[in-house]
């Protein structure tokens, strides 16, 4: 399954471990929220990177103890109608901070990225070759938004003041 992070298809560094399987004592693995709450400081204390996958059924309070030292949360999309890992990953950005990869998975469609990328999401889990190649066309298509949200680009309305702003200091 490709990843798309950043813009770019790239080499996925996280191992997804079942429940049940042997941990690796290093290395960068992602695993269920289930197995990742049983033992949050053991877990925490391998040598390796540690990501979460994160239900939209849970919410995400559970979590927020532990994101300073989670270099990942995959936040899941179970059919593309299910919206709440937007509204996840909005949260874990913008009220919590959460400055790590946070991962789209499970039913993350090509018509969906742009939505994705603005609610805090940077790396995509897709299924298709063909949807990672879309993923970057898509993301140089919009440079301007109307709506503010936590990705930190730049809305149409502060666009605009800076523009009245610099053609003011001009004069």
């Amino acid at each position: 399954m490709p990843l798309v992070k950043n813009g770019r298809i790239t080499t996925d560094m996280f191992v997804h471990v079942a429940d049940g399987a042997e941990l690796p004592g290093d290395g960068a693995v992602l695993i269920s929220a289930a197995r990742f709450l049983e033992d949050p400081e053991a877990i925490l204390k391998r040598a390796g990177k540690t990501g979460v996958i994160w239900p939209n059924s849970r919410a995400v309070d559970d979590l927020v103890p532990h994101l300073d030292r989670l270099a990942a949360v995959a936040l899941v999309f179970p059919t593309f109608r299910d919206g709440r890992a937007y509204s996840q990953a909005r949260l874990l950005r913008e009220r919590h901070g959460y400055d790590g990869e946070l991962r789209a998975t499970g039913q993350v469609l090509r018509d969906q990225f742009v939505f994705m990328s603005r609610a805090g999401f940077d790396a995509f889990e897709v299924k298709k070759d063909a949807d990672a190649d879309a993923f970057a066309e898509t993301m140089k298509r919009y440079s301007v938004f109307y709506q503010p949200t936590g990705d930190g680009r730049v809305t149409a309305l502060n666009r605009r003041m800076q523009l009245r702003h610099s053609e003011s200091a001009g004069q």
